[in-house]
């Protein structure tokens, strides 16, 4: 159910990086957010799939992870991604995407959960050296990279204690994700 799906959708920062994703799985997940809703209709947004494991460790060291573990540098080698998506926006269409970058993410995130996979979206990029390590033409900007693969790690949801937002790793290296109570987020 979507419900599932939804509570499987986390952000995950460690994967079996020798579980490969095929380029039929990335079209297949870019293929849902392309059928998703697009303000005014303009679907600005286009998309880069990359899974070559050489390209892959040049994008990897573009990326920032998990700004609130602080000691921690991201995945090490054998727990990267197997593939990414960057999302770009071509500004030749338009320069304003809306919401369409969140819509289409969450579709393609969901498609991946549903066959098995999860990802993590990352904007903190070095954009300038990624352009670079793709040779994208200047018309298409930057808007986030999605990180992919079998997670390799737990993530767990809980109640916000004491209005703490920050996500956290337990000894064991459980991914804790305090989540604000329902009846905090609905006004009445």
């Amino acid at each position: 159910m979507l419900k599932d799906l939804i509570l499987k959708n986390r952000s995950y920062r460690r994967f079996y990086q020798s579980e490969s994703i095929s380029e039929t799985q990335l079209r297949d997940w870019i293929d849902l957010a392309r059928n998703s809703a697009s303000a005014r209709n303009a679907q600005s947004l286009k998309y880069m799939m990359i899974f070559d494991p050489r390209l892959n460790a040049q994008i990897f060291e573009q990326l920032s992870w998990a700004g609130y573990l602080t000691n921690w540098n991201g995945p090490e080698e054998g727990e990267r991604p197997s593939a990414y998506i960057l999302m770009l926006n071509d500004n030749s269409i338009s320069g304003n995407y809306f919401c369409d970058d969140g819509i289409a993410i969450q579709s393609i995130l969901l498609g991946a959960v549903e066959a098995g996979f999860g990802g993590c979206i990352i904007h903190s990029v070095n954009r300038p050296k990624l352009r670079e390590i793709v040779n994208l033409p200047e018309q298409f900007e930057i808007l986030h990279v999605i990180a992919l693969g079998k997670p390799k790690e737990t993530v767990v949801l809980e109640e916000m204690k004491a209005g703490d937002i920050k996500y956290w790793r337990d000894e064991n290296q459980v991914h804790h994700v305090p989540k604000r109570p329902l009846d905090e987020i609905i006004l009445t």
